[in-house]
């Protein structure tokens, strides 16, 4: 389908207010519901499910240590309007088509509280799962400022739930952020950016199965990822936004199903990264264009004080999909992102970009008690399908990761050569140490890890605090955690969303200090 890039007016989500607030919490009611979306001024409104009736949904704004109170609203239909697949795990026929449950992306929370893949509840929680427990969500916000986001989790439909609309942004705010005089107010935008296909009529194409399937294949069956033709930015097909000569700060959200950007302004202006995943870097990171993959979070500062009043400055996208070895975008759809248009300034401008932006504190590899192996890999399933895994594990299977509370971990990411994962692990927020190249040959015939080269420092923007890391294929990727303080059980995962449902999930046990690390029971 055809449309004309550049010619709606970017969104900017509402930042949603609390039903009440008092001095021991803020409560908030958020609904889930289906309705009628104008993603494009060519396009008629195409159905689509949000919260609080609107996509991405509103931005809720919180203090650290507020503690916060929501109740997250199933007010969904029954039949899901995208294609389910019924073979997958908690998806077969007699389980309830739509399901939901809420995962405050990176925010660290008691276990009943994080959005666990089988806590789902239908409609008015007519229908709840086996690990359902709380109705009211609860989260301390004891982190420091940062962008954190809001998602559908629930077990099987996660793609299609997140596609279908539902997420948003969720920004924690402190002391030090106000003192950094950082652009703010209306000059302050968050960008949560997705990429959606579209019918002839309007309505959101979601792939029913691959192309040419084999006959064993399932009518309806998981595709190995999908990425759409057209890119989403708050929720409107390539807008523009006007930005006055003077700085601006962009909250970058890639939440897409499993599409990687390699962003750049055509301009050749440079970006100014501030923030990661989980709050401030130590200092600016100047960068010509930027790689973000699905989940993650990039703080940005763009300058614009130097361009002329009239200039149109595009951001564009050149990473293949899948990443980073598919197709290139073409440069009329997904190859266009948004565009900048610049007006006169009509206030002076106070905002400064800090030579010094946060103190983070360094964890030292040799106080690591314990190291632990987590390999990438892939085979098939009954039906003869492409089957993600990690530890050659799904996700009913034992549990093999049971960290004890306040241990230094060090995680291994062994990537064989599967092309770029994003991993997500929650409950913590850890530190990319370095990525090893090794020979993926003599690994696939031994199992053995031969290096190859000497260990590769994480990118200058991937020093502060992450809670997804781009796994490289031939390398191994190190990581530095520490768990708590909550016991209980979480997941790590792939954030591409076909690969998380089928089935490159696992639980993780957070555990007491008297327990032993080795796990006797079934999951």
């Amino acid at each position: 389908m055809s449309l004309t890039p550049f010619l709606d007016k970017l969104p900017i989500p509402r930042v949603l207010a609390p039903l009440r607030r008092d001095k021991c919490s803020t409560y908030y009611e958020v609904e889930m519901r289906e309705f009628f979306h104008q993603f494009h001024s060519e396009l008629p409104p195409t159905k689509v499910w949000g919260y609080e009736g609107q996509v991405p949904g509103p931005t809720i704004e919180v203090e650290e240590g507020e503690t916060t109170l929501i109740q997250w609203k199933n007010n969904l239909p029954d039949k899901h309007f995208l294609p389910v697949d019924h073979t997958l795990h908690g998806c077969h026929e007699s389980m309830p088509e739509v399901r939901t449950v809420v995962h405050l992306h990176d925010a660290n929370v008691p276990p009943d509280s994080d959005g666990y893949r089988e806590a789902w509840y239908t409609n008015g929680f007519k229908k709840c799962g086996p690990c359902f427990t709380r109705k009211v969500y609860e989260y301390p916000n004891h982190q420091p400022a940062t962008t954190l986001w809001y998602h559908d989790h629930a077990i099987g439909i996660t793609r299609l739930n997140v596609y279908a609309g539902l997420a948003g942004m969720y920004i924690i705010r402190d002391k030090n952020e106000k003192y950094l005089n950082l652009p703010s107010g209306i000059y302050e935008v968050p960008l949560v950016i997705q990429d959606k296909s579209f019918n002839p009529d309007g309505s959101l194409f979601y792939p029913t199965n691959v192309q040419n399937p084999p006959p064993e294949y399932p009518e309806v069956s998981i595709t190995p990822g999908f990425a759409g033709d057209t890119i989403i930015v708050n929720g409107k097909a390539w807008p523009y936004l006007e930005v006055e000569q003077r700085k601006y700060r962009f909250r970058i959200l890639n939440g897409s199903n499993e599409r990687f950007y390699r962003i750049k302004l055509d301009s050749g202006q440079s970006f100014i990264q501030i923030g990661s995943d989980g709050g401030f870097l130590r200092k600016p990171v100047w960068l010509d264009e930027f790689v973000i993959g699905p989940a993650e979070r990039m703080d940005m500062i763009v300058d614009f004080t130097n361009q002329p009043v009239g200039a149109r400055i595009k951001m564009t996208n050149s990473a293949r999909t899948p990443f980073d070895f598919g197709a290139p975008p073409d440069p009329n759809t997904d190859g266009l992102i948004m565009e900048f248009r610049v007006i006169a300034r009509t206030s002076e401008d106070t905002s400064v970009i800090p030579e010094r932006l946060n103190c983070i504190k360094d964890y030292d590899v040799c106080f690591a008690e314990k190291v632990r192996d987590i390999t990438l890999d892939v085979g098939a399933d009954q039906y003869g399908r492409l089957l993600f895994k990690l530890n050659d594990c799904e996700f009913m299977d034992y549990i093999t990761e049971d960290p004890i509370v306040g241990d230094l971990e060090m995680w291994r990411i062994i990537n064989p050569g599967l092309g770029v994962h994003p991993l997500h692990i929650h409950q913590v927020q850890f530190r990319v140490l370095d990525r090893i190249p090794f020979d993926t040959a003599a690994y696939a015939q031994t199992g053995q890890l031969r290096f190859t080269g000497e260990p590769e420092p994480p990118n200058e923007n991937e020093t502060g605090w992450k809670d997804t890391v781009q796994a490289y294929p031939g390398h191994v990727t190190r990581l530095l955690m520490r768990f708590g303080p909550y016991l209980g059980r979480y997941v790590y995962h792939c954030h591409i969303l076909e690969h998380e449902d089928h089935d490159m999930m696992r639980p993780l046990e957070v555990k007491p200090p008297e327990h032993c690390h080795q796990t006797d029971q079934p999951f």
